[in-house]
């Protein structure tokens, strides 16, 4: 292997004896101790890192603080001033875990886990292995007025359950405006959802769903369905003009702008609006996420600049998970673009050589235009005494940080569960969020993190790290720094492939092994078998 490069101006002269040895012992030790771009992640996630490879080499608080003698930028941000504290906080944290069972066997065990100890439900895999595809849609997700839409449908259609469940609520949410809200602080919830649905190209079936979802709601709410209805994501201006507020010039009305303010935007091509963002000066990123969170909008464009005030936007998108994979970019997953989406995994679910006929939807007509016709009616909803004690159950674990994209992706799953259990409320012809739309919201969302997970599964939105991470679990004997370099034909620099490494080891989906050789120490990377949750 060849001889790691250390930086000749790292100064080791005011390093413990104890240090000196455990960075002479480890060629890789630098993957912990350095690397510009920690500096650009979560300082607790990557002090830890140091702080759980310092305690495995047995180095104490003072041997991991004399090593700050860096004079590379970052290690000189890391270990300056506040970053001093983390690292005090994290060694601390780390004296004050609990020990593990295993531990009084005998069993070696780290006691500093990625995993929240190991819940119940954390999902195990062997590396190499796909994540695998959502559970069926639990009942619990289709009560009532949505149940009855689905068990009508499904004998006459090959959409699948989930896809007809998702655009059912995204459309009926859009449909009944902005009025009905659900108030967390100062933040008015309201009941546009941006839905994604992810299958194969023509397999899947997503335009055949929302076909079903389109015909219900077309005779329900037919002004709504023909006006407030657009195709297509591919500016932030242009969304902006369609539900854009007047433009006067003095007393002269210049444009009379767009009244009603309801809009649901049908994507089926979003792989499309995904490349469009990646362009230089594009806005439609950041005017997808002001819909989401409030409404207003507005362009700088200094020629023609325009406002939509109260805007009430939903979406509903259709791709393929390559298309997925490809376009969406680190960027718009940790701007928090992707995670006011709801992803929906989708598959043909049964087979009807002679296509489906037509639909009876006379038991549900009048049900479903009798909840829009309410719900824009009311106004603030609460949840009531049921719903309130539940919530506070699952409310911690909603809230839990998680790793990687499929964290990024799922960060805003509180905000997400409320304005499900809005819309089964409303949908239930009720003012007040009751236990069984808390676990209604529940439900569905439990589908969409699983697509979520199957999706993203382990990846980290660092395109090196996943790559190497993706050969690691094709190379079950490991590889080595050499073997990794080989990966990528020599055209990573040294610091780039420590930062992957890096990124890999703090989301705990790598470990290495020393070899002791005769000659200089092998260090050679493993992924782990744990699946990234």
């Amino acid at each position: 292997m060849p001889r790691v490069d250390r930086e000749a101006e790292d100064d080791t002269s005011g390093w413990t004896p104890s240090a000196r040895e455990a960075w002479d012992k480890h060629p890789d030790a630098h993957v912990m101790f350095h690397g510009r771009r920690w500096g650009e992640r979560h300082p607790d996630d990557c002090v830890r890192g140091v702080v759980r490879q310092a305690r495995d080499w047995g180095l104490s608080f003072d041997d991991v603080k004399s090593m700050a003698t860096f004079t590379d930028g970052f290690n000189a941000k890391l270990y300056r001033g506040a970053h001093i504290k983390i690292l005090r906080k994290c060694w601390d944290e780390w004296d004050q875990s609990e020990v593990d069972p295993r531990e009084a066997s005998g069993e070696r065990v780290n006691p500093w886990r990625y995993d929240d100890e190991a819940d119940d439900d954390d999902e195990i895999q062997e590396a190499g292995q796909s994540p695998e595809w959502p559970a069926p849609l639990p009942i619990a997700a289709m009560p009532g007025l949505v149940g009855e839409f689905i068990a009508v449908v499904r004998q006459h259609t090959e959409a699948d359950d989930a896809a007809l469940l998702f655009q059912f609520l995204t459309s009926f949410g859009s449909a009944i405006g902005c009025t009905p809200y659900y108030r967390v602080e100062a933040t008015h919830h309201r009941g546009r959802l941006f839905t994604l649905l992810v299958g194969e190209t023509a397999k899947g079936r997503k335009g055949t769903s929302w076909d079903r979802v389109y015909e219900l709601f077309e005779r329900v709410a037919p002004d709504w369905a023909r006006e407030r209805i657009a195709t297509g994501l591919s500016s932030g201006e242009g969304l902006i003009h369609a539900v854009r507020d007047p433009v006067s010039d003095g007393d002269k009305i210049i444009d009379q702008g767009v009244m009603d303010k309801r809009l649901l935007v049908i994507s089926s091509e979003f792989g499309g609006a995904l490349r469009v963002m990646a362009r230089v000066g594009n806005t439609l990123s950041q005017v997808c996420r002001d819909a989401w969170d409030r409404g207003n909008l507005r362009t700088l464009t200094k020629n023609s600049p325009m406002t939509a005030t109260g805007a009430h936007i939903s979406q509903i998108g259709h791709t393929t998970l390559d298309e997925l994979r490809r376009y969406l970019d680190a960027t718009e997953t940790a701007n928090g673009f992707a995670n006011r989406y709801l992803f929906c995994c989708v598959r043909r679910a049964r087979l009807l050589p002679d296509g489906g006929g037509e639909v009876d939807y006379r038991s549900i007509y009048k049900q479903l235009a009798n909840a829009i016709d309410k719900a824009r009616k009311v106004g603030e909803v609460r949840k009531d005494n049921a719903a309130t004690e539940l919530w506070h159950a699952v409310y911690p674990k909603l809230s839990e940080a998680r790793r990687g994209m499929l964290g990024a992706v799922t960060a805003r799953a509180e905000a997400q569960v409320v304005r499900l259990a809005l819309i089964y409320a409303l949908l239930d012809g009720s003012d007040v969020i009751r236990l069984p739309h808390l676990e209604a919201a529940l439900a569905c969302w439990s589908y969409a993190d699983q697509s979520a997970k199957f999706i993203f599964g382990d990846a980290t939105g660092d395109p090196v790290a996943d790559s190497i991470l993706a050969a690691l679990r094709q190379r079950p004997g490991g590889m080595t720094r050499a073997d990794i370099n080989e990966l990528f034909s020599g055209h990573k620099s040294a610091n780039k492939l420590a930062a992957a490494l890096q990124v890999l080891h703090t989301h705990g989906l790598v470990t290495f092994i020393t070899q002791h050789t005769g000659g200089r120490p092998v260090t050679v990377w493993h992924a782990t078998h744990r699946h990234a949750e």
